[in-house]
C-alpha cells in the first residue's frame, strides 16, 4: 500500500534548505488528520507558500491522491535552492506540483485570487532581529522578526486574498508568536479557526491552525457596531482558549 506521507528516505536536501523537523512533522499530522474533511470539500488547488524541502506538499499530493484526482498543486519559495529540493522530492514520490520562485505569492496576486482551496504554510516564526529577516539561503526559513511575527503578518492578508469562498489555512505557530492575536486578526477577516495539532518540544511549543471563512463572523465583522461593542472579551476569550492547549491532545478538533 503506497505511503500517505513523504518518505523521509526519500526527501532531498542542500546546505541551504530547511531539512523536515518537528514543524513540519505537526503540519503533516494535521493534514492527515483532517484527510477525510478535505476529501469531502473536493479542492481543485493546493498551495503551500515556502516549501522548503517538500516534505509537507508532497505529502499533500501523496495523501489526497487517487482519491482526488485532477487537483492542481502550486509550491512557493523565495530560496531557489528550496524550488530545487522540492522538485527532487516530488519526482522521487512521483506526484508534480507546480514550482514558483517568489517572495510568499508575490506576481501571483491576479492569477490566483480568489482560487486556492487549500494552503499550507510553515512560515518563519522564530523571533530574531527584524534586519535577519529575508536574508538568502536557510536563514530566511526561520527568521521571523520581532515575536516571530514579521512574515506571519504580511502572511495573512495575502491568505485572505488568494483563499478562494470555501478556502481553508493550515498554519503553523509558536506560542511566542501569540497564536490568540493572529486568530483576532483572521477573526476580523471573517475566518473562524481551531487548533488542529498542538505538539510541545523541550525547545518549543506548536500549534497548527485551520482557519475558514465563517459566515457568522463575517456579518459580525461587516457590522462595525457589533465588531467593536467588546474587542476586550473577543481576547480574553481567546486567551483563555489557548491557555487550555496543554491538556489538549494532537489532533483534537476544539474551536481555538
Amino acid at each position: 500500500m503506497p505511503s500517505k506521507i513523504a518518505q523521509i528516505r526519500l526527501v532531498s536536501s542542500h546546505p541551504e534548505v530547511y531539512e523536515p523537523c518537528d514543524d513540519s512533522f505537526a503540519l503533516v499530522d494535521a493534514l492527515l488528520a483532517d484527510r477525510i474533511n478535505m476529501l469531502e470539500h473536493h479542492p481543485s488547488l493546493c498551495m503551500e507558500i515556502g516549501c522548503g524541502s517538500g516534505y509537507v506538499i508532497t505529502s499533500l499530493a501523496l495523501m489526497l491522491g487517487k482519491d482526488a484526482p485532477g487537483i492542481h498543486y502550486m509550491a512557493s519559495d523565495i530560496n531557489p535552492h528550496a524550488l530545487s529540493v522540492t522538485r527532487e522530492t516530488l519526482e522521487a514520490h512521483g506526484v508534480h506540483a507546480e514550482l514558483i520562485n517568489t517572495d510568499i505569492a508575490s506576481g501571483l496576486d491576479k492569477r490566483l485570487a480568489g482560487s486556492v482551496d487549500v494552503m499550507v504554510v510553515n512560515p518563519p516564526y522564530v523571533p530574531t532581529p527584524e534586519d535577519e529577516v529575508g536574508r538568502q539561503g536557510i536563514a530566511s526559513a526561520w527568521a521571523g522578526g520581532e515575536n516571530g511575527r514579521s512574515v506571519i503578518d504580511r502572511i495573512l492578508p495575502i491568505a485572505d486574498h488568494l483563499l478562494s469562498q470555501k478556502g481553508w489555512l493550515y498554519l503553523v505557530t509558536l506560542t511566542t508568536n501569540n497564536p490568540a492575536e493572529v486568530c483576532r486578526q483572521m477573526r476580523d477577516k471573517g475566518y473562524a479557526a481551531r487548533i488542529v495539532v498542538q505538539r510541545s518540544t523541550e525547545e518549543e511549543s506548536l500549534h497548527v491552525i485551520k482557519f475558514w471563512r465563517d459566515r457568522d463572523i463575517q456579518v459580525d465583522v461587516n457590522d462595525k457596531g457589533m465588531i467593536n461593542k467588546n474587542p476586550m472579551r473577543l481576547m480574553e476569550s481567546l486567551v483563555s482558549q489557548f491557555s487550555q492547549l496543554s491538556f489538549w491532545r494532537s489532533g483534537n478538533s476544539n474551536i481555538c
